[in-house]
Order: structure tokens, then C-alpha cells, then sequence
């Protein structure tokens, strides 16, 4: 059971959470100091530190919540499922469940302004590519370890990833700097690129 210390330690974190949310995404990233971060939840620069190593830190807090969320969904999808179905459908089930993963700690809509801020700011894209990559990495060994075939003498898994990760990066840019900002616009467009892999990378793109 949770004991008080611990229920106000939680608060304390999701507090500076979205604060630093609410101040990247108003004022920017490389404008925000720590110390105003701080001051917003109404404690100490070193208070701040005894939750996160900085910026970048508490910048992806949130996302962290939902990476771990998917890693876990994929670990949960059938076995009979291919490799690249269970992707699609974890992430999608992602999406549905998005509210209910952040919103003890954030609103959903702050979630995502903070998914723009990231795309426009580019030591955050930088953070964000290299957090992917390690995603990528783990997913690729969960699928080769569902699969039963060794990921380092099977490209199949890393491959796979791969394609599901160029999909979801080229779904984000076109989220990001489009009209619609809503979530059930990502969700939709994650879907329909997804459901154009197999032509795109098999097909014939020509209409004459």
C-alpha cells in the first residue's frame, strides 16, 4: 500500500512534470530554466534535481510513461499475431488507452503540444531520435525473443522495427505540421500508414 510520503512524493514529481510541460510549450525549451520550473510548483532548484538529472529529463517524462505503456502492449499481444501486426496493434491500443496512461500526471492535450514542441525544437528532436532508437532496439529483441530466433543472426526483427519506426516518425512530421492537432488525428494517421506499408515497399506506386 502506498504510504503518505510516497503519494505526496508522486504529486511533487507530476507537478514539476507539468509544469515544465506548461513552460516548454508557452515559452520554449531553450527559454525555460530550471529554477522557473522550480519556482512554479513553489520549491527548491535542488528539490528539482532529486527527481530529474534535468531538462531533457522531465521533458520526456511523459513520453517514457507511454513507451514503457507500448513496450508492455507488445510483450501482451497474441502469439498467433505476426510480428508486424502485433506492432500495429499495440500502437493503436496505445492511442485508445493515451488518456488513461497520462493524464495522472498531465492532460492529454498538453501530451501533445508538448509532441509538437519536441518536433520543432531541434535539441529535443535530437533526444527524441536517440530515445527511439533505443525503443527500437528493445522492441526488435522482444519480437526475436516471441519469434524464437536470435536477433543478432536474424535481421528479420531489427528490419521490422525498422519499417514500424520509419512509419511512426514520418506519422509524427506530418502530424506536427498539419491543421489538425487532435488526437484522434494522430491515431488515424498511424493507422492509415501503417495499413500503405506492404504497398509502399512491394507495390507499384505508377498510375499509368
Amino acid at each position: 500500500m502506498e504510504t503518505l510520503r510516497e503519494r505526496k512524493k508522486q504529486r511533487t514529481r507530476d507537478a514539476l512534470v507539468r509544469s515544465a510541460l506548461e513552460l516548454f510549450t508557452t515559452q520554449g525549451y531553450e527559454r525555460t530554466t530550471v529554477d522557473e520550473i522550480a519556482d512554479a510548483v513553489e520549491v527548491s532548484q535542488r528539490t528539482f534535481f532529486r527527481y530529474f538529472a534535468g531538462k531533457e529529463e522531465v521533458a520526456f517524462a511523459v513520453q517514457e510513461m507511454t513507451e514503457a505503456h507500448f513496450v508492455a502492449a507488445v510483450r501482451a499481444r497474441p502469439a498467433h499475431e505476426a510480428p508486424m501486426e502485433a506492432l500495429r496493434q499495440a500502437v493503436l491500443d496505445g492511442w485508445d488507452a493515451i488518456r488513461e496512461t497520462v493524464e495522472s500526471a498531465v492532460p492529454v492535450e498538453l501530451y501533445l503540444r508538448m509532441y509538437r514542441t519536441i518536433e520543432s525544437t531541434p535539441a529535443l528532436l535530437a533526444a527524441h531520435l536517440r530515445r527511439s532508437a533505443a525503443t527500437e532496439e528493445t522492441i526488435a529483441r522482444l519480437l526475436a525473443e516471441r519469434e524464437g530466433v536470435d536477433v543478432d543472426a536474424d535481421p528479420r526483427p531489427r528490419l521490422a522495427v525498422a519499417v514500424f519506426g520509419g512509419v511512426i516518425r514520418v506519422t509524427e512530421r506530418q502530424w506536427s505540421t498539419g491543421d489538425d492537432f487532435s488526437l484522434l488525428a494522430m491515431r488515424q494517421l498511424t493507422a492509415s500508414h501503417l495499413d500503405q506499408v506492404g504497398s509502399a515497399l512491394i507495390g507499384n506506386w505508377r498510375t499509368t
